[in-house]
Parts: C-alpha cells; structure tokens; sequence
C-alpha cells in the first residue's frame, strides 16, 4: 500500500535527518518541501509538530523549522545518559521480550550486517538505529522510550563516523560491533539481562570515541599550527 503524501514527507524528513542529508541546525525551506511533497502549508506544518515533539526539528516563533542542533550542551547530556538508557533498555528487554519479537530483530541485524560488509554508512546507521529501537519495544517501558527514541536521533547522526571506517583498525571495530549485536540478541532470546547489560556497555564504549570524533575533530599538524602562529606573529 502506497504511504500517503504526509506519511511519506514525514518518514522521508526523518530519514534525511538520520543521514544528515539535512545538516544539524539547517532550516527548513517549508515552500520547497511543501512542493516536493503535494502538501499545502497546514498538513506541513502539522508535520514539522509531530517531528518536534520527536525531537528532530526545532520550532522557532516567526523563523520556521530547523533540524536540532548538536552543540555542546546536547553532546554532553548525549554522553553522559546514553549509557544509562541503553543498560536500562537491555535489560527490561530480557525480561520483557516476547518470542514473537526476537524474528524481526534478527532479520534486521541480517541487513545491518550486510550494510556494514559493503560499507554503506547511511544504511548500516539506519539499521542501527532500527536495531537498537527494536530492544526499546521488547523493554515494553513507556516512560524509557521517548528517551530512548530522542536518544537515537544523535545516535545514529553521530555514528556516520563510526560506520565509515578510514583504517583496518576501524574496520575490526565495525565488525566487533556487529559480533556484539548477535552476542546482544542470544542473551535478549536467553532472557539473561545481566549478560545483555554488560554486553550493551561494552557495545557503548566500542563506538563512543569514533562518535566523539564528530564533535571533538583530531587537531590540527603542528606544521600547520606554527604556520598560523607565525602568520599571526608576522
């Protein structure tokens, strides 16, 4: 069945949020989307309030839609609660998961997997992203979810570094990441949260230094530091 127009710019907004097709802090040109999608301005702006209350856009009285940001003050509430979040998550999903759900998270893996083999950053972090949302529906937690939820926006924007590896080292990280998410899912299908809490931390700290790099960059050589000191000296 054919998604209707505002179903469609909905899901396709957020899709191009997670990708950073639409940079952190972009405004939105609602003339232009409106076009794009067959929609006149009030269906739009419904949307724009859905993706609000989500967390991927942020409403400014008198300037329209931007994409939210990730200055500092979000990084750092990002880094400090994630952890939390994700443990919290792991375990109520041992102990809450259904059989029936264990299907749909293995065959999202499956394509996660194949994304992260051909190296296609955007679909690996897209399937991530749908990986880690599925454990938050087996926690069947409705306070935990819409943190869990907003979590994952910065999550998978920040992870384009992690799935876009640049060394051999960083591949090996890519492929212990996708060993961790199977190890995930047989302690979920055993119902062993202290296995699967564990596991969730030590598959935090694989990716958290490459996502820092997208907030804190490698420095600049020294080469090219001393030659703007001297710039600056002269």
């Amino acid at each position: 069945m054919t998604a209707s127009p505002k179903i469609a710019c909905r899901d396709a907004l957020k899709e191009r949020i997670l990708r950073l097709d639409l940079a952190p802090g972009a405004e939105l040109d609602e003339t232009q989307i409106a076009k794009e999608y067959g929609l006149s301005r009030t269906p739009l702006r419904e949307i724009f309030q859905t993706l609000s209350g989500e967390g991927y856009l942020r409403l400014e009285t008198n300037r329209g839609a931007r994409v939210t940001s990730m200055d500092f003050n979000v990084m750092r509430c990002f880094f400090q609660t994630a952890p939390l979040v994700y443990a919290t998550m792991a375990r109520l999903a041992a102990e809450n998961r259904r059989s029936d759900q264990m299907g749909a998270l293995k065959e999202t893996q499956l394509r996660f997997l194949a994304a992260t083999e051909a190296e296609d950053t955007a679909t690996a972090a897209l399937e991530n992203h749908l990986f880690h949302q599925q454990i938050g529906d087996m926690a069947a937690n409705p306070y935990m979810m819409p943190a869990l939820n907003r979590m994952l926006i910065d999550h998978t924007r920040l992870s384009q570094t992690f799935y876009r590896p640049t060394s051999k080292k960083e591949k090996k990280l890519v492929k212990k990441a996708a060993q961790q998410h199977d190890a995930m899912i047989a302690a979920i299908e055993k119902q062993a949260p202290d296995v699967a809490v564990d596991l969730t931390l030590q598959h935090w700290d694989l990716s958290r230094d490459q996502m820092e790099r997208f907030v804190r960059p490698d420095p600049l050589p020294m080469d090219v530091v001393s030659f703007d000191a001297a710039k600056e000296a002269g």
